[in-house]
Formats: C-alpha cells, sequence, structure tokens
C-alpha cells in the first residue's frame, strides 16, 4: 500500500515559499495569508518528519532535504496544472506544427524550445521554415511566427515584440587594426549585406545606416554580399565585416559575447514579429499552451 501523500494545499505552500524564500510572497502569490502558509508547511514538516526550512530573521533558507524536495515537486505540480488543463478544455497531447522564417526559427526559436517541451511532454512539436507565406488550411499548420506589419486577414494575431536593429561584429574586430569604435571607422571595414530584404525593409540597409550616421562618402553597396540573415550572422560572428544585426537574430550570439555592439546606436525596425493562426483556432488547448508559452518568452526579452 502505498504511502498516504500530504494535502495538495501544503505541497503548493511549501513549492511557493520555496521558489520565493518568503512565507510573506508566497502568500501573496497563492492569495491567503502568511500564517496560513507557515501553518501548512509546519504540518507538512511535521508529517514527513522532516525541517524542510530554517527560519531565520529577514526569510528563509531550504534545508538539505528541502532542496532535495523542490525540483521534483514543482514538476509534479506542472503535471497537475496540465492534467487539469486537459480535462477541462480538452486533450493537449498530439502534434503541433509551427512555421517560422528559418533565420528566426534557427536563432531565437530553437534556442528556447527546449523549456516548451520540458513542460509539454505529451506534445510533438514539428518546426517548418519557410520564408513562404503559408496557406494554414491547405498546409495543415497550427501556428506561425511572421515578421511584418501584422496585417493578416482571416488569421487570429498576437504581437509578441518588437525590435531595433544596430550593427554588429565580432569582438576581434573592435582593437583592429584597423580599430572600429566609432561610426566613422567604418571607412576602413568591410560591410555585411544581407540582398534577400523585401523592398522595404530600409532599416536593415546600410544606405539608410549610412545616411543616418552622416557618412556619405562611403558607398552603401561595397562590402560581401549574402542571401539570407542566417549567412549574414554567421559571417558577422566570423569576422568577415560589419552587420546590421537586429533583435531577435543577434540577441543570444550578443549574451554569448560571439558579436558585439561597436556603437551604441539603434535604429526602430518597421516590422514586428507576430504569432498568427487561423481564427477561432487560438483556443485549443495545445494551441493555446505554445501561445501563451510564446507570449511568456517574448516577455522575457523585454518584447
Amino acid at each position: 500500500m502505498s504511502a498516504r501523500l500530504p494535502p495538495l494545499g501544503a505541497l503548493r505552500a511549501f513549492e511557493a515559499a520555496a521558489r520565493h524564500l518568503s512565507f510573506v510572497k508566497a502568500a501573496a502569490e497563492l492569495h491567503v495569508t502568511p500564517a496560513a502558509i507557515s501553518h501548512q508547511v509546519k504540518a507538512l514538516e511535521e508529517q514527513l518528519a522532516v525541517v524542510l526550512f530554517t527560519r531565520l530573521p529577514r526569510g528563509l533558507r531550504l534545508t538539505e532535504a528541502g532542496r532535495a524536495m523542490l525540483p521534483e515537486l514543482g514538476k509534479g505540480l506542472d503535471h497537475f496544472a496540465r492534467a487539469v488543463r486537459g480535462a477541462v478544455a480538452g486533450e493537449l497531447a498530439g502534434t503541433l506544427r509551427v512555421t517560422a522564417i528559418p533565420s528566426f526559427a534557427q536563432l531565437w526559436l530553437l534556442p528556447r524550445l527546449g523549456r516548451f517541451l520540458a513542460l509539454y511532454p505529451e506534445i510533438e512539436v514539428v518546426v517548418h521554415g519557410t520564408s513562404a507565406l503559408v496557406d494554414f488550411a491547405r498546409e495543415e499548420i497550427d501556428v506561425g511566427i511572421r515578421y511584418g506589419r501584422g496585417h493578416y486577414p482571416g488569421y487570429w494575431t498576437d504581437l509578441l515584440f518588437t525590435e531595433e536593429t544596430f550593427p554588429v561584429c565580432a569582438p576581434a574586430l573592435l582593437d583592429g587594426p584597423p580599430p572600429l569604435r566609432r561610426p566613422e571607422d567604418l571607412r576602413q571595414h568591410r560591410l555585411l549585406h544581407d540582398w534577400n530584404l523585401t523592398a522595404g525593409e530600409t532599416w536593415l540597409t546600410w544606405s539608410a545606416w549610412l545616411g543616418k550616421m552622416g557618412l556619405r562618402d562611403i558607398d552603401p553597396a561595397r562590402g560581401l554580399q549574402l542571401s539570407d540573415s542566417l549567412m549574414l550572422v554567421e559571417a558577422a560572428v566570423r569576422g568577415l565585416g560589419v552587420a546590421i544585426g537586429r533583435t531577435s537574430l543577434a540577441g543570444e550570439h550578443l549574451a554569448a559575447g560571439r558579436l558585439v555592439r561597436p556603437f551604441a546606436l539603434t535604429m526602430q525596425a518597421g516590422f514586428a514579429y507576430y504569432a498568427v493562426c487561423l481564427e477561432g483556432s487560438e483556443t485549443r488547448p495545445r494551441l493555446r499552451a505554445f501561445l501563451d508559452w510564446l507570449a511568456e518568452e517574448a516577455r522575457a526579452m523585454g518584447g
């Protein structure tokens, strides 16, 4: 016979208090009083015959037993939440087909996708990288991430984030020779170009950027021409020249130190990233879970 499990309320109280290391913050999250959280945690400790927290004058510290218990308990509560959502709103398990332009899929979506897969292991994700405007009904696509102005008739649309553009290069280029510390130094450096831009994406062209910086004596077409933004970013990482980067595609490389911004200049992009799906499908549990996760990831990066 299995051991009797502690009450769910006590487990939730401990998990929240352990994340915040505070009965007060846990109480605010669970909409109860700090005294109620303290009482539930004390009852849990008595039932388990272990001490989970060391009570300090200004907060809490997890004991070894508390640290051992927290990760698996957090996963268990997540599973409970998904089970309830599935029972109330419909089935979560199954295939979710996602489309995005290849550069965004590789440089923004895939580095984050592991978090979604960990939260929803029952959802089988298929990522389709394409620059074409896919017909969702014909191609059996559930959700797409589009880069544009947000006008997509027949589709439910949610703005994920706008983005800024800025020059980027490999760290080695900063000190040269020749150095790259001021916009004027671009005269001595190779420019990298993505020639597969749409006609309206002026914020990603050297013509617009050199005009913004007052460097009208530099030929905006000179340098290395590349057919897509993935190659553009890779060329910049490898030190082949200076590229116009953008928040979504350069973010991971900037955070890792593979790319740097040689000067603090930005230009707002005229397009933004949107999550889109066929109107009426956004309430389906599997799709809703992905849309909510996308929105949370966008918020986490300041979108």
